[in-house]
C-alpha cells in the first residue's frame, strides 16, 4: 500500500526538482544583475562562486560518495577538465557578460534555445532516440519546436503593454548606461553561451557513465572551474586589480547565493536528473525560468510586461508538456530493452519477462 502511495511521487521527482531548479535560477537573475549593477566584476564573480561551491560541496562528496566514486585516470581528468572549462568558465563567464550588456528577461529567453540545441545534439550523437513512426516520437520534435516557436514570441513580438497593478515593491538600480538589449555584443554573447550550454548539458551525459558520483563531479567541476575561472579573470581585469575586491554588501550575497545554491545545489540536481532522464529532459524546463522571470519583474520589480510575453509563454508550456509526454515512452522503451536482455541471458523464468 506504501508503495502504491508514494510511486506516483518517485516518478514525478526529477519534474519537481527541475522546476525548483528554475526558481532557483530564476532568483539568481535578478541578485546577479543587482550586483552587477552595483559594479561587481562579472568574471571576478563566476570565480568566487565556483569557489564558495566547491568549499561547500567537496564535505558532502568527500563522505557520502567514499564507496561509490571511480578512481580519477588521467583520461578521465582530462574529460573533467574539459567539462569544467565549458560549464563552469566559458559559459558561465559569457553568461553573465550577456547579462552585464542586456536584462534577465531577455537573456532567461534566448537561453530557452539551449532546450532545441540540445536536441539536435542529443539526436546526432545518439543520446537521444526519435522513432518518427509513433506518436511519442513525434512529439518530441514537435515540443521543442512549438517551445521554440514561443520562445521567438517572447523575444520577438511585443505587443500591447499590459498595465501595472501597482508600483514596484524592490527597486533594482538601473545600468549606468542604457544599452539595447538585442545589441549585437548582447547578442553574440548569448547565443555563443546557448551553444556552449548546449555541448555541456551533452558532456555531462557522456562523463556520468564513467563517473556516475554527482556530488564528486559537482566539486571537482567547481574547483576545475575556479582555477580556470581566476586565468581567464586576471587576463580580462589585468588593469584593475582592485575588481577582485568585494564589500560586505549585495556583491558579497550573490556570490554566496551563485555559489551555494546555483553552483553547488542546483549543478548537483541537473547532474542527477540527467542521469535519470537524459540531457533534453533537463533543458526543457528553461522556458520555466523565462516564466517566472516574466511575473517577477512585472510583479515585483513594476518592469512593463508586453502581450507577446503572455502569448509566448503560453506556446512554452504547450511544446513543454508535448515534449514530456513524448519522453515518457522513453521509460517503456528501457523497460522492454532491460528484459528482454534478460531474457536473453537466461536472467529470470518466462512469467518475469512478461511486459
Amino acid at each position: 500500500m506504501e508503495q502504491t502511495i508514494f510511486s506516483p511521487l518517485r516518478e514525478l521527482k526529477p519534474h519537481l526538482l527541475m522546476v525548483l531548479t528554475q526558481v532557483g535560477y530564476t532568483f539568481g537573475y535578478f541578485i546577479t544583475e543587482t550586483s552587477f549593477n552595483h559594479g561587481l566584476s562579472p568574471y571576478v564573480y563566476v570565480t568566487y562562486r565556483n569557489v564558495v561551491a566547491g568549499v561547500v560541496m567537496f564535505p558532502f562528496a568527500y563522505f557520502l560518495e567514499r564507496s561509490v566514486r571511480p578512481k580519477l585516470t588521467l583520461y578521465l581528468f582530462m574529460e573533467i577538465f574539459l567539462l569544467s572549462a565549458f560549464g563552469f568558465c566559458l559559459s558561465l563567464n559569457l553568461y553573465f557578460a550577456s547579462l552585464k550588456y542586456t536584462s534577465p528577461t531577455f537573456l532567461s529567453s534566448m537561453d530557452n534555445t539551449v532546450a532545441a540545441l540540445t536536441f539536435i545534439f542529443a539526436v546526432a550523437f545518439r543520446f537521444e532516440v526519435v522513432d518518427f513512426q509513433k506518436p511519442r516520437g513525434i512529439a518530441k520534435v514537435l515540443g521543442t519546436l512549438i517551445s521554440l516557436a514561443g520562445v521567438t514570441t517572447m523575444t520577438l513580438y511585443k505587443g500591447p503593454t499590459m498595465r501595472n497593478l501597482w508600483g514596484p515593491l524592490i527597486h533594482i538600480q538601473p545600468k549606468s548606461a542604457p544599452i539595447n538589449e538585442t545589441g549585437l555584443k548582447g547578442s553574440i554573447l548569448t547565443v555563443t553561451c546557448c551553444v556552449t550550454l548546449s555541448i555541456w548539458y551533452i558532456m555531462q551525459a557522456s562523463t556520468l557513465k564513467r563517473y556516475p558520483a554527482q556530488l564528486s563531479l559537482t566539486a571537482l567541476m567547481c574547483f576545475i572551474g575556479a582555477v580556470q575561472s581566476a586565468v581567464f579573470t586576471m587576463i580580462a581585469e589585468h588593469d584593475n586589480p582592485s575588481a577582485w575586491i568585494i564589500g560586505f554588501n549585495i556583491d558579497l550575497w550573490s556570490t554566496i547565493y551563485g555559489g551555494i545554491v546555483v553552483g553547488g545545489l542546483l549543478i548537483y540536481i541537473l547532474l542527477w536528473s540527467t542521469e535519470k532522464k537524459g540531457p533534453v529532459f533537463v533543458t526543457m524546463f528553461n522556458p520555466l525560468s523565462t516564466i517566472f522571470v516574466t511575473i517577477l519583474a512585472y510583479f515585483v520589480l513594476g518592469e512593463k510586461l508586453y502581450l507577446g510575453s503572455i502569448i509566448g509563454g503560453f506556446i512554452v508550456i504547450m511544446g513543454l508538456y508535448l515534449l514530456l509526454w513524448g519522453k515518457e515512452g522513453d521509460k517503456d522503451v528501457d523497460i522492454k530493452t532491460k528484459v528482454k536482455r534478460q531474457y536473453n541471458s537466461g536472467d529470470g523464468d518466462v512469467e518475469e519477462c512478461r511486459i
